[in-house]
Parts: C-alpha cells; sequence; structure tokens
C-alpha cells in the first residue's frame, strides 16, 4: 500500500461544491418533516412496541469500534490506539509506548477491554498497532484472529485466545508473520478447512488467506470494478455459501466467487437504490440455512445517497430500501425482491436472531459514514421476519434512547439478547457534541424474551460439547408448558462485529426429530449436524433450543 493511503484519513474528504448540494439542500426539510410526523406517530405507542432496553455498563472506558463475543460468555471490545486517552486505564507498568504515535508517545490508556457478561466487569487489554478499520473472524479453536488497521497496523496479524473471566488472556500481535498487502476497510470470512479468507480493503483488490498461502495476494478484478469515486466497494459483503463459494456484495453488484480456482462463477443483477457498502452504510445478512441445506438467500438493506460522503452531507435521507436474492437455489436467474424498511437507515447492524428473524438495530436515518457525517439518529430497532410475505416482514420495536452512530457495534449473546456498544462519530474522544463519543454498553432484549412467553422458553439439559459433520446426537430440554411442535435446535456463530456489518455471521438450523418425552417435564430430540464445513465451518457456535419462536439460553459447541 502506497504511504499516501496512511496520510489521508478515509474519513476527511473534503467538501466540494458540486450541483449535487442543491438537491440535498431541497430535500433536508422533507427529511425532518418526515422525523417529527414519525416521532408522533410512534410516541404515544412507545411502551406498547415489542423489546426492552437495559444498561450493563454505564462507563466501559472505551468505544467499541469491534466487538466480539466469545465461547467462555465473555466480549472483546476494541478501539484504535491512535484515539489519544481513553477512560480505562491500562495497569501499572503496562504502558504502551511509540514514538510515531501523533497524540502519545507513552500511552496508558486501553484501547481494548475483556467484558464479564455475567458480572458485566470490564478488565483492560494491551493492544500495540493501530486497528481503525480492521477486521477479524474467529478460527476453529476459538482464538480471535485480527488483521490490519491503519499506519502501523496495516498488515498486522493479531491473535487473542479468549479466557473465562477470571483469566488474564490479551492480545498477542505476531511478529513472524504478516499480511501480504495493507489491509484498511477489508472482510474476513472462516472457509469450509478452517482458514480464514481476507478480502479487499482501501487499495488492496485482492484477496488472501490465513495461514498465509505461498502465493500471498492474489488479485480480485471485482473489487476495482465496484470501486467508484467514494471507494463504495470497502468492507465488501462476504457470505459461505452452502455449495462453498462465496457471496461477495460491492457497491451495487454481487457475485459467486470461487476463492480455490480464483474465478467468478456466477454475477448476479445490479441492486438498485444506489451504493450499499462503506461508506455508504447498507448492512446484509445471511438468512438461516435450513432443509437440505441446498439454498441461500441473501438480504441488503439500507444505504446512504450516493454523493453524500464527497459532500460530507449530513442531512441527505438516508434509503429504506431492501433488495433479497435467492443467491443458490433452484432458480437459474435470481432477480432481488425489493421492499422498504419503515425507516431510511444507514449505519445500522443486522443480527440474525436465533428463531431465524434478522434485528436491525443501530444507525441514522440522514447523512453517512464518517467522522460527524451523520445525523437524526434511528433509535427504533426494526424486526425482519423473512418466513411472512412482503409488505408484513417488518415489525417497528421499542426505541432506545443511546444514539448509536458511526463505529457502533451490535452483537448476538448466548441468552438471546444483543449487546450493542461503541458509537463516536468524532475524530477523538468528545463528550461535549450533540452525539458524544458513547462508552456506554447496552443490551436489547426481543419480544420472544418477554414475560408472557417465559413458559415457552426451553432450557438445554443435555447437549454435546463437540460434534462432527454428519453426526446424529440427541439434545434433551425441559420446558414449562407441554411442547406442541416441533423444537429446533439451531446454530449461531459468533462474527466479528464492525462498520455495519457482521464478519462470519450464519444460524444454521439443524435437521431434528420431533420432541419425544423424557420423564421431570424433558424432552429428547434426535438432531443430525450439516454434512460438511461448507455449512458450518469449523469452530464454536451457540446452540440454541428454540420453541415456537422462543430460545433457550445456548450453550456452546465446537463443530470438528
Amino acid at each position: 500500500m502506497k504511504a499516501s493511503l496512511h496520510l489521508t484519513p478515509l474519513h476527511s474528504t473534503p467538501l466540494h461544491s458540486t450541483p449535487l448540494i442543491h438537491s440535498f439542500t431541497m430535500k433536508k426539510f422533507s427529511a425532518y418533516l418526515s422525523s417529527f410526523l414519525l416521532f408522533l406517530f410512534l410516541a404515544p405507542a412507545r411502551a406498547d412496541l415489542p423489546g426492552t432496553w437495559e444498561v450493563l455498563v454505564a462507563d466501559a472506558g472505551i468505544a467499541s469500534m469491534h466487538t466480539a463475543v466469545t465461547r467462555f460468555n465473555t466480549a472483546v471490545l476494541l478501539d484504535r490506539t491512535n484515539i489519544g486517552p481513553s477512560r480505562k486505564l491500562l495497569p501499572k507498568g503496562q504502558c504502551r509506548y511509540d514514538r510515531n504515535d501523533a497524540l502519545l508517545k507513552r500511552d496508558c490508556y486501553a484501547h481494548s477491554v475483556h467484558l464479564d457478561l455475567e458480572t458485566n466487569q470490564v478488565r483492560p487489554l494491551k493492544i500495540l498497532t493501530d486497528t481503525w478499520c480492521s477486521s477479524g473472524q474467529f478460527l476453529p479453536d476459538g482464538t480471535l484472529l485480527q488483521t490490519g488497521g491503519d499506519i502501523d497496523g496495516l498488515k498486522k496479524i493479531r491473535m487473542f485466545s479468549p479466557c473465562d473471566a477470571t483469566g488474564f488472556c490479551d492480545w498477542k500481535e505476531l511478529e513472524d508473520v504478516e499480511l501480504a498487502e495493507g489491509r484498511w476497510y477489508a472482510t474476513n470470512q472462516i472457509l469450509p478447512d478452517g482458514s480464514v479468507i481476507i478480502i479487499g480493503g482501501r487499495g488492496s483488490n485482492t484477496v488472501e488467506f490465513f495461514p498465509p498461502r505461498k502465493n500471498g495476494a492474489v488479485s480480485f478484478p471485482f473489487l476495482a470494478e465496484t470501486e467508484d469515486t467514494q471507494m463504495d466497494n470497502l468492507y465488501p459483503y462476504v457470505h459461505l455459501l452452502p455449495n462453498g463459494h462465496l457471496f461477495v456484495f460491492a457497491n451495487t453488484r454481487s457475485v459467486m466467487y470461487d476463492f480455490t480456482r480464483h474465478v467468478i462463477v456466477k454475477e448476479y443483477p445490479k441492486l438498485e437504490g444506489g451504493p450499499r457498502n462503506y461508506p455508504s452504510a447498507g448492512s446484509s445478512a445471511m438468512l438461516a440455512l435450513q432443509e437440505d441445506y441446498s439454498k441461500a438467500e441473501i438480504v441488503v438493506c439500507g444505504g446512504a445517497q450516493y454523493g453524500a460522503f464527497l459532500l460530507r452531507s449530513t442531512d441527505s435521507p438516508a434509503h429504506g430500501s431492501c433488495g433479497r436474492i435467492l443467491a443458490l437455489g433452484d432458480n437459474e436467474n435470481p432477480k432481488w425482491e425489493m421492499e422498504n424498511m419503515p425507516f431510511g437507515r444507514i449505519m445500522g447492524d443486522m443480527v440474525m436472531l436465533p428463531n431465524g428473524d434478522v434485528l436491525v438495530i443501530n444507525g441514522a436515518m440522514s447523512g453517512t459514514q464518517g467522522f460527524e457525517s451523520a445525523s437524526n439518529p434511528c433509535l427504533n430497532p426494526v424486526l425482519y421476519r423473512p418466513d411472512q410475505p412482503v409488505g408484513l416482514r417488518f415489525m417497528v420495536l421499542n426505541p432506545g434512547s443511546v444514539p448509536r452512530m458511526y463505529h457502533a457495534t451490535a452483537n448476538l449473546l448466548p441468552d438471546g439478547r444483543v449487546l450493542l456498544a461503541g458509537s463516536n462519530p468524532h475524530v477523538l474522544y468528545r463528550f461535549d457534541a450533540e452525539y458524544p463519543t458513547e462508552l456506554r454498553v447496552e443490551a436489547f432484549s426481543p419480544e420472544y424474551l418477554s414475560p408472557d412467553r417465559a413458559n415457552l422458553r426451553p432450557v438445554i439439559e443435555e447437549v454435546p460439547e463437540t460434534v462432527r459433520f454428519g453426526e446424529s446426537f440427541d439434545v434433551v430440554v425441559s420446558v414449562s408448558l407441554p411442547v406442541v411442535g416441533i423444537v429446533e435446535v439451531n446454530l449461531a456463530s459468533a462474527p466479528f462485529a464492525t462498520h455495519s456489518f457482521s464478519q462470519g455471521q450464519r444460524l444454521v438450523k439443524l435437521a431434528v426429530s420431533s420432541a419425544a418425552p423424557d420423564g421431570d417435564g424433558k424432552y429428547r430430540i434426535g438432531v443430525t449436524s450439516p454434512p460438511s464445513g461448507k455449512v458450518v465451518p469449523p469452530g464454536y457456535y451457540m446452540a440454541f433450543a428454540v420453541n415456537q419462536g422462543v430460545p433457550s439460553v445456548a450453550k456452546w459447541v465446537h463443530v470438528a
């Protein structure tokens, strides 16, 4: 990567005078009027909307730009190192020294923390190189692989081997191996053999792998073809399809990519509605894989108007459109099925819930990604119910009170809640702004955790700790009310969440038999694991029992 790419941060594109700015100005009043009317519509019914909120940590010490949940029921929160002082000190004698840091040559502040999800206690972690806009993925043994960043972190590879809340695990930065190319705004995806592909990044229209392969970085021309004047091909949306190929979406285009031969085997129709990737800030998820795993559907929602990033237009209305496509299945010529969310949204996070629904949360209704480039925070989460017909899929949920905009994250927790962290739309930490740096950590509880559904919530009594491909095994659950339907057993990955996309996120519904009574209010369910790593790449997964849409607390299962 050229040195000039460090010198001009992506967030600091200058404001140019172009005719586009007049169209944004004309839209400003209508955007604010729509938001006001929406507020009036929702305000009286606020308490009646589904979902509840709680603050877990009043001050985590850092604003989390990247978040991952570990198999020890802890979470790793990670910011960037060149942010200046945080609100969390490193242990005595553990200061970081960097003569090239523009703000702190001697830095005694933590920029990563370890959160115990049981006690909500926070422990500082030490990160050395800059992780600004980096990427990550869990390896098969549960180690978090963290790659790239800016300046001294551009080619860096880091590891975090998680431990329980009483341990003292910390970041390890590899010295004997580095990335073949600098990766800033790249995407990671675990593959069927347990290796990880690292795709793209600013100025890097290539792919490479970890563990490193002898051919190093391999050209991926699709990324160059999808680059525009805003570089809307960054943080590409990457999903591993159950045929072993990758679905890769950048800007408005998407392809099926054979990463073994490095060829595109299918090109999908263009998604209308403008650019969707960073910095235009939409989001994407692959819907739950199920039945014979021969089909896969992808959803891409939201985004900024083209030009908003170049103009630094904070008030241009965000798009509310969603596209859904059968990326793999019996349709040789798939097309995008379009529908609209209740809100225009940028910087929203899409979280796969244990029952197969998708939670759309965080973000703003105006502007774009970047420092101080958005306004009109979208406080209402939205539930996307993929099994409903078009027009009935979206449900507006109870709004929160904390704006979570640029550099915010959302992650599924083993108890079915969603962890929310971060939001720092400023170059440094700033607490006196309209949208201040956010150090609070929250949890949102979907409607399936409401008290009136408690009698439906199953408890996993028995589940294997390790499951192999194609293996049959039993899961024993207990439920307060008698079981009247199929109890699902679903595997949810632990993704790496950053910049409105959860890298490696997937939900797999396993083949199950009817729940058979097993005495003392228990039920035994016969389960068959997927046939290969194409459906479930090796690693640790949250195993949920789901009864009438209500999930249990998950047990961690190692798919080997």
